[in-house]
């Protein structure tokens, strides 16, 4: 998003070792001095008639790393101000003739560096406290009551004939894990059948109840859901403790800033009159010839 303020910055920082060795430029005539407060558009110099503001110098100089940043503002100001005009005498000639790849690259920056400062301005402001405890209700509950979680496998198989199959081998001692590896056919698998630790409503119903009904290292008999069938066993169970509000402050922020931007995004895609063009072949996104033109 901040393509051109970083290049520029990076330049300005592999420049800075060359002052000591640069002779001093000729001195150029002196412009006529700047009146009134300084503002952001305060034209500062201009290339061909192009203006350098003011506010392109500071927005430069927050793109540089501290190093930089903190030299002297009189030798920055002279080594920014140096490198801006040489960029902007650069590239207007550039400018001249741009290419389908310029013109792309400039409108791809321009419309992520304004919408990332929207939604920047959206996230900004201070969640108030009734943001706050909405975001801890929404998940650990308005009641903040303690949740079981559970920690099981599975073997998951396509048939119900594999499934029962599949318990009684496990009733004549067969080793759960192993059949896990070798039969289950989702990637559980690779972890010989073991889901870790979820609660209840975090899987489908059919699993989530045949779980809960299950005790400590008993195996479920063969179970439907959409997925195929399972055959189950509890490994464990735990009680899973709300933590205290104070202590997720910063998250829940952090949760009610995210929440902000991506409603702000739903509405203004939904508000927005959108038309996608049809019989657009999908591959000709890998023409990058197109762009040299």
């Amino acid at each position: 998003m901040f393509r051109p303020t970083l290049a520029l910055a990076a330049a300005l920082t592999a420049a800075l070792p060359a002052l000591a060795q640069t002779p001093a430029p000729a001195p150029a005539p002196a412009p006529a001095p700047a009146t009134g407060a300084p503002r952001a558009d305060t034209v500062v110099a201009s290339v061909n008639g192009e203006a350098i503001t003011l506010g392109q110098m500071i927005a430069a100089k927050e793109g540089m790393h501290e190093g930089a940043a903190a030299l002297p503002a009189s030798a920055l100001w002279d080594l920014m101000l140096d490198q801006m005009i040489s960029q902007t005498a650069v590239a207007q000639v550039q400018a001249q003739s741009p290419t389908q790849r310029d013109k792309a690259m400039l409108e791809l920056d321009r419309r992520s560096y304004l919408s990332g400062a929207a939604l920047e301005r959206i996230a900004a402001a201070e969640p108030g406290e009734a943001e706050l405890h909405a975001a801890y209700d929404a998940v650990f509950g308005a009641e903040k009551a303690a949740k079981v979680e559970y920690s099981a496998s599975h073997i998951l198989v396509n048939t119900e004939e594999e499934a029962k199959a599949i318990e009684s081998e496990l009733a004549k001692g067969a080793d759960f894990a192993k059949l896990a590896e070798e039969k289950s056919t989702d990637n559980s698998s690779a972890n010989k059948g073991d889901l870790g630790w979820f609660t209840p409503d975090m899987m489908v119903k059919p699993f989530a109840d045949a779980v809960v009904a299950l005790k400590k290292g008993e195996v479920s008999a063969p179970v439907q859901s959409q997925f195929g069938w399972h055959v189950i066993r509890l490994n464990d169970t735990r009680t899973q403790v709300a933590p205290a509000f104070e202590t997720i402050r910063d998250q829940l922020a952090m949760q009610v800033r995210r929440q902000r931007v991506e409603a702000e995004i739903r509405k203004q895609v939904a508000a927005a009159k959108v038309e996608k063009t049809p019989g657009i072949d999908p591959a000709v996104i890998n023409k990058t010839e197109l762009l040299d033109k």
